[in-house]
């Protein structure tokens, strides 16, 4: 296989860089180890940054924030929810942080709008009567899946390539240039090799990895946050505690539920990261105390991310570190066609990529402008099937009796999953339900994939899109990452839910689960 750049990391920015590369006219191949946005990409609240959660440890990633956040709801509106957001302080808070945030936000050049407490309370009725301050800020909500898929199927239509499930394994280095990329197949072991220009690592938590195949040390910190979903929207808008950043402390509407969180937990690796029960006690706790009923909703999942961070950090705390993003060129450690760009935040993710597209730019000597900023992000037909009750108005437009329906909680008909399966190609084949989950809203309902994950395998034997043994594997697979979100939520009725889902599939059908109840 032969390329201009090659590109390591399917998440925000790796698609964002594969975007801008080809409206600039240079062919690109990406490659992701898994599949779209597994990791932080896909592992964040979802919040579109006004800038004022970073006024005043970094105003200047506050203000990129901000100039981004305007820049993505006139470009890509199908991705965004433009709830607006309440930055509230509640009774013991710090006084002091509370009186400066407006002339902090005016610094940074965000704008704020002060707020009637009672007037707050009758818009988000939520709010805990011990709200003593509120102002109003640009927040918004994004859809983080959608806006991954949409930059990379434009990508597409414009030639670029992208391999799921490939692993870059070495680099063949001669005269300070990556010539070759050798590459594996993680699910066949089947092996390529890569001719390239250029190389761009966009791996994220994973770019120290990538960098070591260069032989070039790369410092990184993993924080990891959790967050968990509840099982209806709380708010109509995103709620932040008005104080220095903390765990538990943002609210985040998307679509038909919200996300609370988060924490920032130093860890040594970022494999097999799951939330923990402490960190779930600890974002109920905080969260409630700006919402009570936090308290006694139920919730239907938690999920980890990890932030690549890659600044100092004071005596150890992870919030110090700046969330603005790394661009290494490698030229000082004798790779000269070799580029990093981790860090930084969602919101960010295209002005990041038009930093890394100039400088490709620049090396192969292409003198075309960035186009990100002034184009619309066209959205896909594929990725719509991301949004809430985008499969239920299909059904009901369609009004065919035929067209039975997959899962009940998100309202998925099996003409959904046709669709899907068709603008996937055999790239995923050996992943079919999990690639059909990332890019729909099976198994995100209340019942976490409990019901839908048997109906849709099965409907993908009966079509003939799986045969034989693999879709048992399959299916495990699936369960056992539905597991891990739901573990550290048992009580109540999730806890009666677990038993009856453990009688299912492992009593009923003899999936046996138990490895995965250790983690």
């Amino acid at each position: 296989m032969k390329t201009q750049v090659l590109i390591i990391g399917g998440g925000i920015t790796g698609t964002g860089i594969a975007r801008d590369l080809a409206l600039r006219g240079i062919h690109s191949i990406l490659i992701e180890k898994e599949d779209l946005n597994a990791g932080a990409s896909g592992g964040n609240h979802g919040l579109l940054h006004s800038g004022a959660r970073y006024i005043e440890v970094d105003p200047l990633v506050a203000r990129e924030c901000q100039v981004e956040n305007r820049l993505l709801k006139q470009l890509a509106p199908q991705c965004i929810e433009d709830t607006g957001g309440l930055f509230v302080a509640i009774e013991g808070d710090d006084e002091s942080y509370i009186s400066d945030f407006p002339s902090l936000c005016d610094r940074a050049g965000i704008p704020v709008v002060p707020m009637d407490v009672i007037t707050a309370r009758d818009l988000e009725p939520s709010l805990s009567p011990k709200t003593i301050a509120v102002y109003g800020v640009e927040d918004a909500a994004v859809d983080p899946f959608r806006l991954t898929f949409d930059n990379i199927g434009h990508a597409q239509e414009l030639g670029s390539q992208f391999l799921p499930n490939t692993r870059a394994v070495k680099f063949i280095i001669g005269n300070r240039q990556i010539c070759h990329v050798r590459t594996i197949d993680t699910l066949t072991c089947e092996e390529k090799s890569i001719e390239t220009r250029y190389v761009v690592n966009a791996a994220g938590t994973w770019s120290d990895q990538v960098t070591a195949l260069a032989d070039i040390s790369f410092p990184m910190i993993y924080s990891k946050g959790s967050l968990l979903v509840t099982q209806h929207r709380i708010t109509h808008r995103v709620i932040n505690r008005m104080r220095k950043a903390s765990n538990g402390d943002i609210l985040v509407p998307g679509g038909t539920v919200s996300i609370l969180g988060t924490t920032s937990i130093r860890i040594d690796t970022p494999q097999q990261i799951s939330p923990t029960v402490a960190e779930v006690d600890q974002i109920i706790s905080q969260g409630a105390a700006m919402l009570p009923e936090l308290e006694t909703t139920r919730y239907i999942r938690a999920y980890s991310g990890v932030r690549p961070l890659t600044g100092p950090s004071r005596k150890g705390n992870d919030r110090d570190v700046s969330r603005g993003f790394s661009l290494i060129k490698h030229s000082d450690h004798g790779v000269d066609n070799f580029l990093t760009i981790t860090g930084g935040k969602l919101t960010t993710f295209r002005l990041m990529s038009e930093k890394a597209t100039d400088e490709i730019c620049r090396y192969l000597g292409v003198d075309a402008p960035c186009q990100t900023a002034v184009l619309p992000l066209p959205a896909q037909s594929a990725s719509r099937w991301t949004e809430p009750g985008s499969g239920a108005r299909f059904w009901i437009k369609n009004k065919d009796p035929k067209d039975m329906l997959l899962c009940g909680c998100e309202m998925v008909p099996q003409s959904s999953i046709d669709s899907l399966v068709d603008s996937l190609g055999n790239n995923h084949r050996n992943t079919l339900l999990r690639s059909i989950s990332n890019r729909s809203r099976i198994g995100k309902g209340p019942c976490q994939g409990m019901f839908c994950s048997t109906r849709v395998m099965a409907y993908l034997y009966h079509t003939g899109m799986i045969e034989g043994c693999e879709g048992i594997e399959e299916l495990k697979s699936f369960l056992r990452e539905r597991w891990r979100g739901q573990h550290p939520i048992m009580w109540g009725a999730r806890l009666i839910q677990a038993e009856l889902q453990e009688a299912m599939h492992c009593g009923l059908l003899g999936l046996e689960l138990a490895d995965t109840k250790s983690e």
